[in-house]
C-alpha cells in the first residue's frame, strides 16, 4: 500500500496541476486497486460494435461452458425458443455435463461433452461449429473465456460480471473490435418486465429529464458463501475474502444506464466509493474454523464490509447511487429507483410505485393504465411464455430470447462489449476508491468518444 500511496500521491498532484480551478479533480483510473495513468491503457477507437449487425445466423448453434447453477439452467430454457441447436457442453465436472445432456433428452440436440479439467473449454471454443458461447462460469473465467471464444471465431454470452480487472475490460472491447463479434453480458435485470415498462417510458418521455437512479444488490447469502454443497469450490467466498468494493453492481446499473443512454448520449465522469467495516463474514469464519479446520485459511483474512456505497455522476450531471449487501440480516432488495423532472418511479421490496407530483404515489388504478400504455410489444408477444418458462420471474428467458432474436434477424444487441466493460468496470474502480479513502476516481470511456453520436439501441 505504500507504493500505492506514493503512485496515488504522484498522479493527483499531476491532475490538480494540469486543472487548477476545476470543480473536482480528475484522477486516475486503477486497475484493482492499484494506480496508473488512464493514457496508458487505451488511445482510439478500432471498429465500433455499438450499433453493429452482425451477418444473419438462421440456426444459432451454441456451447456452453459452466453447467453449475446458473449454466444446468440455462441449457433447457434454451429449447423454448426458435431456431437454436446445442451443440457442446462442457463443466470440470463429468457429473455436471451428464445432467445437462439429460435435460436435452427427447430432443433433436446431441451435444458434445468436455470436462474433466480447466481447460476442455478451449476445446469447444475452437470447434468450428458453433456460433455463440454461452459462459456460466466463477468470475475469475469470464473475460478470458469470452476473449478466447471470440479469437475463435464466436459471439459470446457472458455472466455478470463480464470482467473483473480494468486490463480485462479494454481486451475485450479490443478483442470484440477486432473481430465484429458480439461480446454480450447477459444482465438479465435488464429484461425485468419493470424495468423494460420502465425504459419505454423513459423512451417516451414520461419522466422528462433523468436527473438520478438508484439501484442495488441487497440479499443476506453470506452465510451461504461458507456452504461447499450449495457454493461448490467456495470460489464466490474467496472472492469476498479479499476484495472491498461493490463486487456485484451490474443488476441494478444496467437498468439505470439503458435510461439514461450511457454510452450513446452520456457517459460516465466520475466515481467514489465507501464501505462499511465487516461486522459478520469474519465472525462467521471463526465461528466455522472452531469446528471445522479447513476454515482456518479465513480467519486471517480481511473481508469487504457489509455495506459498499457508490456514487457515479455522469457528463452531463446525472448521478447514480448503487449498494452491494449480502452479509447483514435484511430482506432482499433490489432498491430500483428512476427520478426525472416529470416523473420518479421506485420498486424496492414491495410493489412498484409512481408519481408525477410532490402529493404521493398514483392510485393502482392509474399505475395499471400506465402500464398497459408502456408495455413493449415484443414483452407482449412473449411475456406470458417467459412467465410460464420462468428464471427470476422470466427475465432470464427474455434475456435468451431477445439475444437469439437479434442474431438470428443480423439485429445490433441491445447491449455490447462497450457496456459489458463499462458496467464490470464498476467493481474494481470501486475497490480502489474504498482503498484510496473514497476518493474520486475517473471512469475510462471503453467507447474513446463514439458515445458523443452513438444512437440508444431500439428495442421496441
Amino acid at each position: 500500500m505504500k507504493n500505492n500511496r506514493r503512485d496515488f500521491i504522484k498522479y493527483s498532484g499531476i491532475a490538480a496541476t494540469a486543472l487548477v480551478g476545476a470543480a473536482l479533480p480528475r484522477l486516475v483510473v486503477a486497475d484493482d486497486v492499484n494506480t496508473r495513468p488512464f493514457n496508458a491503457i487505451k488511445s482510439s477507437q478500432g471498429f465500433n460494435m455499438h450499433g453493429y449487425a452482425a451477418p444473419k445466423i438462421d440456426k444459432v448453434r451454441i456451447g456452453y461452458i459452466g453447467l453449475g447453477s446458473r449454466g444446468s439452467e440455462a441449457v433447457p430454457r434454451i429449447l423454448n425458443i426458435e431456431g437454436v441447436e446445442v451443440r457442446a457442453l462442457c463443466d470440470i465436472k463429468p457429473k455436471q455435463v451428464e445432467l445437462a445432456k439429460e435435460t436435452l433428452k427427447g430432443t433433436s440436440n446431441n451435444p458434445v461433452l468436455y470436462s474433466g479439467n480447466d481447460h476442455e473449454w478451449k476445446k469447444l471454443c475452437e470447434r468450428s461449429d458453433i456460433d455463440l458461447v454461452y459462459i456460466c462460469t466463477p468470475w475469475n473465467w469470464h473475460a478470458q473465456m469470452a476473449i478466447y471464444a471470440m479469437e475463435h471465431g464466436k459471439h459470446v454470452a457472458v455472466e455478470v460480471p463480464a470482467a473483473q480487472t480494468i486490463d480485462e475490460c479494454w481486451q475485450m472491447v479490443e478483442t470484440s473490435e477486432k473481430t465484429k463479434l458480439h461480446c454480450v453480458m447477459l444482465e438479465n435485470e435488464c429484461y425485468d418486465f419493470f424495468e423494460l415498462l420502465t425504459l419505454n417510458m423513459a423512451r417516451q418521455g414520461f419522466f422528462g429529464e433523468i436527473i438520478h437512479g438508484e439501484g442495488a444488490y441487497i440479499h443476506n447469502i453470506g452465510r451461504s458463501l461458507f456452504d461447499p454443497v450449495q457454493r461448490p469450490g467456495l470460489w464466490r467466498l474467496d472472492e469476498n475474502a479479499h476484495r472491498n468494493g461493490n463486487l456485484y453492481p451490474t443488476h441494478g446499473l444496467g437498468p439505470i444506464c439503458q435510461i439514461m443512454n450511457i454510452n450513446c448520449g452520456d457517459k460516465m465522469d466520475f466515481l467514489t466509493s465507501v464501505s462499511t467495516n465487516d461486522f459478520t463474514l469474519h465472525d462467521t469464519a471463526i465461528e466455522l474454523a472452531a469446528k471445522d479446520t479447513s476454515y482456518s485459511k479465513y480467519v486471517d483474512k480481511h473481508f469487504r464490509g457489509n455495506m459498499n456505497t457508490s456514487i457515479i455522476r455522469t457528463t452531463k450531471g446525472r448521478t447514480i447511487m448503487l449498494q452491494h449487501d449480502i452479509s447483514s440480516p435484511r430482506p432482499k432488495s433490489s432498491r430500483y429507483l428512476i427520478s426525472g423532472t416529470k416523473a420518479t418511479i421506485q420498486c424496492d421490496a414491495g410493489p412498484a410505485r409512481i408519481s408525477t407530483s410532490h402529493e404521493g404515489w398514483v392510485s393502482p388504478e392509474i399505475f395499471a393504465q400506465i402500464e398497459a400504455k408502456y408495455t413493449l410489444p415484443f414483452v407482449s408477444k412473449v411475456g406470458e411464455l417467459a412467465k410460464k418458462v420462468g428464471g427470476h420471474g422470466g427475465m432470464d428467458f427474455l434475456t435468451d430470447w431477445r439475444l437469439i432474436d437479434c442474431l438470428r434477424n443480423g439485429l445490433p444487441v441491445d447491449h455490447d462489449v462497450y457496456d459489458a466493460a463499462l458496467w464490470s468496470s464498476i467493481v474494481p474502480l470501486s475497490e480502489w476508491s474504498v482503498a484510496n479513502g473514497s476518493k474520486p476516481i475517473e471512469v475510462p470511456d471503453f467507447t474513446r468518444g463514439a458515445w458523443q453520436s452513438n444512437k440508444p439501441f431500439d428495442i421496441s
